[in-house]
């Protein structure tokens, strides 16, 4: 059971009308536009919604979650909204609890999309914390990446739907790695959406630390750990470099030392401060 949660925090600034365009991280935007120009890409992409509909998926979730509100998971629902205040997001989008235990949350959906956040999330983190979990995934809703995650889930997981496309084998599997390396480049917009409506780096920091290694962050040092993203970023041959990317093959997030030295770098840059 997921221990209870403290207080929300104390209201911030609120980032009213800021194009989302902002706070994008370079290598999602490029990697999402050349994915765009993938030949089939917009073929797969109609199949797959010409299939499955907004109201299939939300009905899948709403028979196995728990919707969050002002009387289910109420403090989870308080910093919810609070985090779509200082994001100025119009209408927040459904959010609902799933019991699993794997570490995650996820936007799902195609012109409606809400949000699934794991049981796991909610026991791992503290309420601050999970703050930053519920914009990085409001980040996602606001830079319009939902209905591609959404593409790449089904790609992943209806092996019928996908062969009843019609492209060759070689073209799917391009659209599907395609689709992956981008997955992976947009979760770093994403967390910059949590900087942005937590408004607190170390809060960041210590967020990958646990998705690094759990909760027991009195056994961990935030400065040893960002030591641990130069070391990876900085050294390494060229055959380190080729590691680095196999290692990568078929994950849907970057390492999280990776995460926390983007955002070390985007706060440090200016560009942040400049948002606020």
């Amino acid at each position: 059971m997921a221990r209870s949660l403290e207080a929300p925090p104390a209201p911030r600034t609120v980032l009213t009308g800021i194009d989302s365009r902002a706070r994008e991280h370079p290598a999602d935007r490029a990697a999402l536009e050349a994915m765009r120009k993938l030949p089939g890409f917009g073929l797969v992409l109609r199949k797959i919604f010409g299939t499955v509909s907004d109201r299939s998926l939300r009905l899948a979730t709403l028979a196995s979650a728990v919707r969050v509100d002002e009387r289910q998971f109420a403090s989870v629902y308080a910093l919810y909204l609070q985090a779509c205040q200082v994001l100025d997001v119009g209408e927040p989008p459904e959010l609902f609890v799933a019991q699993t235990p794997l570490v995650n949350a996820g936007a799902v959906g195609v012109d409606r999309p809400f949000i699934v956040l794991n049981s796991g999330t909610l026991a791992l983190l503290t309420e601050a914390e999970l703050q930053f979990v519920l914009a990085h995934e409001l980040g996602h809703v606001l830079s319009g990446h939902v209905p591609y995650k959404t593409m790449l889930r089904l790609l992943l997981r209806l092996s019928v739907l996908v062969l009843s496309i019609p492209l060759g084998g070689a073209a799917i599997l391009g659209i599907t790695s395609a689709l992956l390396e981008w997955d992976r480049k947009s979760e770093l917009s994403a967390d910059r959406a949590g900087l942005l409506a937590t408004q607190d780096l170390d809060l960041a920091m210590r967020v990958h630390m646990k998705l690094a290694g759990g909760g027991r962050t009195e056994q961990m040092d935030a400065e040893a750990f960002a030591e641990q993203a130069r070391e990876y970023e900085e050294g390494g041959s060229i055959v380190d470099g080729v590691f680095k990317l196999l290692n990568l093959v078929g994950r849907t997030h970057p390492f999280p030392v990776l995460r926390l030295a983007e955002l070390k770098k985007w706060s440090a840059s200016g560009d942040y401060e400049k948002i606020l």
